[in-house]
């Protein structure tokens, strides 16, 4: 058995590291915070190769003694704790000490940093922990911390990082949270040197969230502003018809801190109850303020978990605030009528319209409103059939008609009356004279030549083969008895009534077309581009998988920001479906099996098929639902791409057995 050994200090440093830092965006984390924490009213965040050659956060803090500067970077040492009674409620985002030492264990550091007033600054340069020099220098007050080649000196853990444009979309979403824990902070963020968005600073929630998650997400917001035992909370939430596909909308945030609660999660979604189709997910940004004391930071060792001393408050206090919210869209806004200036300087346009008939004045003003009339311009007479007036004979109609004669006649009695001359015959039109038959033209003569004999072959003997008949899916005699809940086809076969799922028969039916070899993919190229807005690792892994997208008819590319442009669309998409189809197959890729096996292309086509299939719920015309039945009835469509039935049979014996008539 091996003797238990202490480890050395450089060993447990590196081990606290992997606790603490993950990947690239948990160091801009932590260096962020540390900067909020400083009392900072503007903060740089700027990387390079997704953050792990380069990560460089500036800020305009207290800033730090020369002294303070070293020991900072020593394990547990912090200045927002003095004892162990600062556990019970802590107000700053860090508290561990942790952060600095972990960091400049795996990388290479460099810190500059000045307080406010002095006349110089401190530089600090480490290498994998190790103070390597520190000396004065000229700086801004505040403190600048660059961090080079991450783990460099851990190849255990660079070897689990991923694209630089992953990781970096990664450090991106960071940082919009950290701006979002903090309207009041300016913070900006560069990437490769071109910069990616920044927030104004000035307080307002609104206006951080349209600069950091785009006009598509803040418009049309709801406000939420409510209290209870559990707490306040404010923010905003998004109505139900603005729903997301999945989760990545949620941002919650306690006493400033950004967190993941699956407790707030569910008062969130249980507010938005029988209001959602199935599979969305609502937006929020929803800041929950507690008391110190009522609420545990200290869970997670990268501080994203809390818990809470009275969940039950907390739900109920987030659920009747959201609640209130969305029973507010839906009040009938108050409608106020615009009056109009009077204006006694200013004369009213004089009113001229062709009138005939009387006059009304208005006693209010000199206006004079004149009732107009429509004129008809009568038709031009049409010519007389009968140039001299006759007297046409009496004509007896029918009881059953009106007794006026009508005009062919009248014609008709009066030329059997004599009165009119009869009609002349037309002269007979003389027969033609007959065609003389062509004179026969002699064949020409043929010279026939003697074939030399055929010579005897061998005879051939063909041996006949039944050919099996092709075997076609036959339809049976059905007939569709209509449509249940926009939801439910019904048919009569057989003596069964049969119930389809429309959409997942239909959906079944689009997967196999797309997965059949031969069937040729059909995109439609959209001639004003869809610009879909997402979570940036979201539109990172899209771009990363181009080539799988470009396969099933998409075309995709970067719009900037986290922003994409949907270019061209699998035929069957509908343009409206085209962002929420892009993040369900990014949740595909992400979750499925290896980018490019036949697992996800399989979960890829099933989603575009989901997509693409007739909606349920929603009424559908009566022509679209013959191929459906066929394709049912005949046998080929028994089950979703996800294994779900798609038909319920009932058959005439059980029907009558229910009735009693058995």
């Amino acid at each position: 058995m091996n003797k238990i050994k202490c480890l050395s200090p450089h060993v447990a440093d590196m081990i606290a590291a992997g606790e603490v830092v993950e990947r690239p965006g948990s160091v801009v984390k932590e260096l962020v915070e540390n900067a909020l924490d400083a009392g900072a009213s503007s903060i740089t965040v700027e990387i390079q190769r997704g953050g792990m050659s380069y990560i460089r956060v500036s800020d305009n803090g207290c800033g730090m003694s020369a002294e303070d500067a070293q020991t900072a970077f020593l394990r547990h040492a912090t200045s927002k704790l003095r004892d162990e009674y600062g556990l019970e409620s802590i107000a700053t985002l860090g508290f561990r000490g942790e952060a600095l030492a972990a960091i400049s264990a795996v990388s290479m550091v460099e810190l500059m940093t000045r307080e406010q007033g002095a006349a110089e600054g401190t530089s600090v340069t480490l290498e994998a922990g190790a103070v390597q020099e520190v000396s004065p220098v000229g700086c801004p007050e505040g403190t600048t911390i660059i961090v080079r080649s991450l783990f460099y000196n851990t190849p255990a853990r660079l070897k689990f990082m991923k694209k630089d444009s992953a990781e970096a979309a990664n450090v991106g979403n960071v940082v919009i949270r950290c701006a979002m824990s903090h309207p009041e902070v300016a913070i900006r963020f560069i990437k490769d040197g071109a910069e990616e968005f920044s927030t104004p600073g000035d307080g307002n929630t609104e206006s951080c969230i349209y600069s950091l998650l785009g006009r598509d997400y803040a418009r049309n917001m709801l406000p939420v502003d409510g209290s209870g035992d559990g707490g306040k909370v404010r923010g905003f939430v998004c109505p139900p018809a603005n729903a997301k596909g999945n989760r990545s909308g949620q941002f919650f945030f306690v006493n400033g801190r950004y967190i993941k609660s699956a407790l707030l999660q569910a008062a969130l979604e249980q507010a938005y109850k029988n209001a959602l189709f199935t599979g969305r997910f609502p937006a929020c940004v929803l800041y929950v303020d507690v008391k110190l004391n009522e609420v545990d930071v200290n869970v997670h060792p990268a501080k994203t978990e809390v818990k809470f001393l009275n969940e039950r408050k907390v739900f109920d206090t987030v659920y009747l605030a959201v609640k209130a919210a969305l029973e507010g869209e839906n009040r009938a806004p108050e409608i106020k009528l615009k009056e109009e200036p009077k204006d006694e300087a200013v004369p009213t346009p004089q009113r001229t319209i062709i009138h005939t008939v009387g006059e009304k004045k208005d006693e209010k003003d000199d206006v004079v409103f004149k009732q107009p009339t429509v004129r008809y311009n009568a038709p031009e007479p049409r010519r007389p059939l009968i140039t001299h007036r006759v007297p046409l004979p009496e004509i007896k109609s029918p009881p059953h008609e009106t007794g006026i004669p009508t005009k062919r006649q009248a014609v008709a009695a009066a030329r059997r009356e004599g009165i009119l001359p009869e009609e002349p015959k037309p002269a007979p039109i003389p027969a033609p004279a007959p065609i003389p038959a062509p004179a026969p033209i002699p064949a020409p003569k043929q010279e026939v030549k003697e074939m030399p004999p055929v010579q005897p072959a061998e005879q051939v003997k063909f041996e006949q083969v039944e050919l099996e008949p092709i075997k076609e899916n036959v339809v049976p005699a059905y007939r569709i008895v209509g449509e249940s809940f926009n939801e439910f086809i019904i048919v009569e076969c057989d003596n069964e009534l049969i119930f389809i799922d429309k959409h997942a028969a239909h959906e079944r039916m689009l997967f196999d077309r797309l997965k059949s070899e031969k069937y040729e993919n059909m995109s439609q190229l959209l001639l004003v581009p869809v610009i879909a807005d997402m979570e940036r690792e979201a539109k990172a892994l899209l771009l990363d998988n181009k080539a799988l997208l470009d396969e099933m008819g998409f075309e995709i590319e970067d719009f900037g920001g986290a922003s994409l442009a949907i270019r061209r669309l699998p035929a069957d998409v509908d343009m409206e479906d085209a962002s929420a189809l892009l993040e369900e197959l990014c949740h595909d890729i992400r979750y499925g099996a290896r980018p490019g096996s036949l697992g996800v292309r399989d979960e890829l086509l099933a989603t575009v098929a989901c997509k693409a299939a007739i909606k349920a719920g929603k009424s559908s015309d009566p022509r679209e639902w013959k191929p459906v039945v066929d394709a049912v009835v005949a046998g080929e469509v028994r089950y979703c791409p996800h294994g779900r039935p798609v038909t319920m049979r009932l058959g005439k014996s059980q029907l009558e057995k229910n009735f009693k008539r058995t």
